[in-house]
């Protein structure tokens, strides 16, 4: 391995630290076993690093935050490396480590009185969920991407999911954070308060920051109780109105009972049962829009079931509803989820795509698919657009293929046009630009125009204050001034 100019010190001095710290094991430089951290999942982006450091514990990611500020050298963390926005990859450019937390996985704490959960920042989401069933509880953080985000970029990107209608994003289910600071200082704030009144809300800033301030490497995690009724419909729907208000008729019974209420396109769904083997589809015929709604209870036998089938006979007779089905068990039930968790997947084995992962206040959700639909297909002539997403938080995601895929390569040069013409409508809408997704280095562009002023002003204040040397993924969230 050649020595990297940007390292001040000779390459070998470097990494004899670095080996010191983690172990030679985990001081990863041969090229074949870097290259999946130079690559973000979608394939679209790729890096280049020196050196993949992989720390067991908070100590040794200290040490190695504090070798890189005395040598001034830029680090990028990464979890799961699941992000759709190029906030977990190294620039192209070689001069930044990449360190991951894939070994940092364990659960220091699981209280079920209290309802938390404290857990290393490498551990997967699904791990940390499964971790807390046998106490009778729930984390009701989740998304398609649970088998392999881990909880740190989780928090780091503020991830939401399918349960945000119910119990808010990640920034809402955490207590408290331990956090490695650009200096190597550790902050250990693992508390499991709900009140805690004391200054500044120090854990909010790295939730979301995407690795920009700080490396969380541990939290708490507020719990629920499981729900011990679950009632689960997919629904053909006659629009992207009729969705809403279906919405509106289940909050009018059931307001507090709805778990997940996810949207759908007919479109969507031929994807998903033409690339995902084992899916199945439940209707007698297909629809050009449809709806998957969840109701979740804490008493054993809520009578969900029966509920559900009032609200759907009502929304069937008031011609909302064109057909529906309701899991009869855990079969069917996963059955449906994957309709709905594999629109990423599907997408990714049909073609490239532009993605736009946008919201807008849930009462402009059907008014926004329509009028972003038309402009990109008058725009975009021959465009697949094929929305989907929590319309029960107003997030959707409004991605668009090209005709075939032998166009790929000239649909994806027209990446910025087309989030531009859909953000174009966000705006009107009175929405934002990123609503799950974060800004990585995809967005970082729209960050001056969306969020510009004192805002954006406040944000790089900040930065420059935890981060000075600005080593702590550059070139993420905040553009270069």
């Amino acid at each position: 391995m050649p020595e990297n100019p940007a390292i001040s010190t000779s390459w070998s001095q470097f990494r004899s630290e670095l080996i010191n710290i983690v172990g030679e094991q985990n001081c990863l430089v041969d090229p074949h076993e870097i290259a999946p951290y130079c690559e973000d999942w979608r394939q679209l982006h790729k890096g280049s690093t020196p050196v993949v450091v992989r720390p067991a514990s908070t100590a040794e990611v200290a040490s190695v935050v504090r070798l890189c500020a005395e040598r001034g050298i830029a680090i990028v963390p990464q979890g799961g490396n699941t992000s759709l926005v190029d906030g977990a990859t190294p620039s192209a450019e070689g001069n930044e480590i990449v360190l991951s937390l894939a070994r940092m996985n364990k659960v220091r704490d699981f209280d079920a009185v209290n309802l938390t959960l404290t857990v290393d920042a490498g551990i997967t989401l699904k791990a940390a969920q499964e971790a807390v069933l046998a106490g009778d509880c729930m984390l009701p953080l989740s998304m398609g991407s649970e088998g392999s985000a881990q909880i740190g970029g989780a928090l780091s990107t503020n991830a939401g999911g399918n349960n945000t209608v119910r119990y808010g994003n990640a920034r809402d289910l955490v207590l408290g954070l331990e956090v490695v600071l650009p200096n190597g200082e550790i902050w250990n704030g693992l508390r499991r308060l709900r009140k805690d009144n004391t200054g500044y809300c120090l854990r909010q800033l790295f939730v979301g920051a995407e690795g920009t301030l700080g490396i969380i490497t541990a939290a708490v995690l507020k719990l629920v109780q499981r729900p011990r009724d679950l009632a689960l419909a997919f629904c053909a729907v006659s629009s992207e109105q009729a969705a809403l208000e279906l919405l509106l008729l289940c909050r009018s019974h059931h307001h507090n009972s709805i778990q997940a209420f996810e949207y759908m396109c007919g479109a969507g769904i031929e994807l998903v049962l033409t690339h995902i083997p084992g899916t199945q589809f439940p209707l007698a015929k297909p629809a050009s829009h449809y709806v998957l709604l969840e109701l979740a209870e804490y008493l054993p036998d809520a009578g969900l079931r029966e509920k559900l089938e009032d609200v759907l006979s009502s929304a069937m007779d008031s011609g909302l509803v064109q057909d529906a089905v309701i899991a009869c068990n855990s079969a069917e039930r996963a059955n449906l989820w994957r309709l709905r968790e594999e629109h990423s997947e599907a997408q990714k084995r049909e073609s490239a795509s532009v993605k736009n992962d946008v919201s807008v206040p849930v009462s402009k959700v059907a008014e926004f698919l329509v009028r972003a639909r038309a402009e990109c297909e008058q725009q975009f002539p021959g465009v697949r657009v094929i929305p989907y997403g929590h319309m029960g938080d107003g997030n959707i995601h409004f991605n668009l293929l090209p005709a075939t895929s032998a166009e790929n390569a000239e649909f994806m040069e027209q990446t910025d046009a087309i989030m531009d013409a859909v953000n174009e409508v966000v705006r009107q809408s009175d929405g934002s630009f990123s609503a799950e997704h974060g800004i990585g280095r995809v967005k970082v562009h729209m960050m001056e125009q969306w969020r510009g002023g004192a805002e954006l002003a406040t944000m790089r204040k900040i930065k420059a204050a935890l981060d000075p040397l600005g080593i702590m993924n550059p070139g993420k969230v905040l553009p270069r001034e």
